[in-house]
């Protein structure tokens, strides 16, 4: 029996149906949800939406967006249990933490590379572009309809997740899909305005304080803001709030990395780069994952140790890049 198979027998057998994403949701955790919750819905099932950290103001046009939980109801036997665009069971959080044991069956749906498969059954593609393009290709094989609600929230995974159509790794697929999409009734304009355009106030000037804090060495740009820092901003997500993105756009780095310390201590660490380079590896080596051009960790503070660790790896690992990659090209 086939994965897809597997996940049919799963839910069709299931009554309540928890569907759980990833801590600080993005576009793609939010629209693979929102979209899991309106198919499940349009099958009868009960569904419940769960995620540890509230949705942003942005993602309010998402369908079932007002209804994401922060904690299952203790009152209901879940049956099932699908986690989308999570890399392990870490990143599912509090929510996922506090369930009463044992857990009922995960479905596991995602599209990181470093992806643990935690699930009773592993749905993970690491050359899709996003989760969202994951649940656009298994509603189709499941025969589910797609509908304008459906598109919508598909479509938000699509098009944060690729800046756009922008990144490295989109394919004629991809572009297809979002075609698909927009021709079921999803508003293109809508979800790059509210999901990729807009920002509040407190993003620009946390961008202020970490280009002000921005050093480049070795081919890597870095920033590290701290918390008070964080806080004069009005920023309160445990996000780089896209600066990291835009630090990596600059010509003479070949990767970036920012550092953003937390009210408890704790240092968030998020990392990008432009191929042919990789910084998954450093993620990954710090505890935490993602994929080859955008990864991220959690770590302990102090932050300048945190700093000083995570800036002399990810140096280290540039050179080691770069003399492989110097070495290929003399082959």
């Amino acid at each position: 029996m086939g994965v897809t198979e597997d996940i049919k027998k799963a839910i069709d057998s299931a009554a309540q149906i928890m569907v759980i994403t990833h801590v600080d949701p993005d576009g793609d955790a939010l629209g693979s949800l929102t979209a899991m919750g309106v198919a499940l819905t349009q099958q009868g099932k009960s569904v419940t939406l769960l995620c540890d950290g509230s949705v942003p103001s942005r993602f309010s046009y998402l369908p079932m967006g007002d209804q994401v939980k922060q904690a299952a109801d203790s009152d209901v036997d879940y049956d099932l249990l699908i986690a989308v665009d999570c890399g392990d069971e870490q990143r599912m959080g509090q929510v996922y933490a506090s369930l009463a044991q044992p857990t009922p069956k995960i479905i596991n749906i995602d599209h990181h590379i470093t992806n643990s498969k935690f699930g009773d059954i592993n749905l993970v593609d690491a050359v899709a572009v996003s989760a969202t393009e994951i649940l656009y290709r298994l509603f189709g094989e499941l025969g589910y309809e797609i509908t304008a609600d459906a598109a919508l929230c598909l479509l938000t995974g699509l098009v944060t997740d690729t800046l756009g159509f922008r990144t490295d790794g989109v394919t004629a697929n991809t572009l297809r899909t979002a075609g698909d999409l927009v021709e079921a009734g999803a508003d293109l304009g809508l979800v790059t305005t509210q999901a990729l355009k807009l920002k509040p106030m407190s993003t620009l000037r946390l961008w202020q304080i970490g280009l002000e804090n921005m050093e480049l060495e070795d081919g890597l740009i870095w920033s590290s803001i701290n918390n008070q820092e964080r806080k004069s901003a009005g920023h309160l997500s445990p996000s780089t709030a896209g600066l990291v993105n835009l630090m990596a756009d600059v010509n003479r780095a070949a990767a970036s990395v920012v550092l953003l310390e937390m009210e408890d201590g704790t240092v968030r660490v998020g990392f990008r780069c432009r191929p042919p380079y990789n910084v998954s590896d450093v993620a990954t080596a710090l505890g935490g994952g993602g994929h080859p051009l955008a990864a991220g960790c959690t770590m302990e503070g102090p932050l300048e140790k945190a700093e000083m660790m995570v800036v002399e790896m990810a140096k280290e690992s540039i050179r080691q890049q770069e003399v492989i990659l110097k070495n290929g090209q003399n082959s």
